[in-house]
């Protein structure tokens, strides 16, 4: 069991990360969205301090599902002058249940101070010499940055109120809403299944799992598309900065997230060769016979 001495360092790392992003956004005269990423930037470099101290780059995990919720209701308050209605009620109260969900299912899993995520080993190994670098900015910027460029469209519905709601919103609704569904559905079925296996080369395939190897991670990105189209919906004709931050969650899921969990499971689990031939990668889909 992990104990409450284990998550005091992680909750004070947070505590200096949010106050230092706090005195950039409210000490230094910095245009908006910008002065929200140069806090990011440095909060996550708190959290890198603590991942040096403690040599160990989970401090970062529930970074990716805190931050979210804080830049939205800084860029809410921060536009006073916006009616904000509707449409930002929706993302407010849609971005909170998913850092909630996300951030409890991170506590539940964590294993302590003791325990790191087996890829940030990998990532540091990979690079030699250059481990502390590709740990900077491999582990902790490079997400940073990408939760950052998903929270854009967020920043789109707060500083802009003249559009009104629309059919837009209401499909953004469904895809946002759906999307925590599959994510906690996936969630519980993945814990059961745990508890109840009867061996550790044991695979899933029941449930949402039966369709998806990944319905988590399908649920994961379609969360952030969702918050894209209620961008949209907010400032249709600011595309250009509003789409990327979906694109490249996307990405990043399926050219790095999935493979490298695939790869894992097939050393672990000689069965999982032929799981991957029967059960599409992402997107849920009848399994091949």
């Amino acid at each position: 069991m992990t104990g409450r001495a284990d998550f005091a360092p992680v909750v004070g790392s947070y505590a200096l990360s949010i106050a230092a992003g706090a005195a950039v956004l409210f000490g230094f005269d910095i245009p908006q969205p910008w002065n929200a990423l140069v806090a990011d930037i440095v909060a996550t470099l708190v959290i890198f301090a603590f991942s040096l101290r403690y040599r160990n780059s989970s401090f970062y995990d529930p970074y990716w599902s805190v931050i979210p919720p804080l830049l939205a209701v800084y860029w809410m308050g921060s536009h006073a002058d916006v009616v904000h209605g509707l449409r930002a009620a929706l993302v407010m109260a849609l971005v909170w249940l998913w850092a909630i969900r996300l951030t409890a299912n991170w506590s539940i899993h964590w294993g302590g101070l003791h325990h790191e995520d087996w890829r940030y080993p990998l990532v540091r190994g990979r690079a030699g010499k250059a481990a502390v670098w590709a740990d900077l900015f491999g582990i902790h910027l490079f997400p940073t940055m990408q939760v950052f460029l998903g929270c854009l469209p967020v920043y789109a519905v707060m500083s802009r109120g003249d559009a009104a709601p629309g059919w837009l919103d209401a499909l953004a609704f469904i895809v946002s809403l759906g999307a925590l569904a599959i994510e906690t559905v996936a969630d519980l079925q993945l814990r059961t299944f745990i508890a109840r296996r009867q061996s550790a080369d044991a695979i899933i395939a029941s449930g949402l799992w039966a369709w998806s190897r990944h319905p988590n991670y399908f649920g994961e990105l379609a969360f952030w598309w969702g918050l894209m189209l209620f961008g949209l919906a907010a400032a249709p004709s600011q595309w250009w900065w509003i789409v990327p931050g979906a694109v490249a969650m996307t990405l990043m899921f399926v050219f790095a997230s999935i493979p490298l969990m695939d790869e894992r499971s097939l050393e672990r689990r000689p069965a999982y060769r032929e799981h991957m031939r029967k059960v599409s990668a992402l997107v849920p889909l009848p399994p091949r016979g």
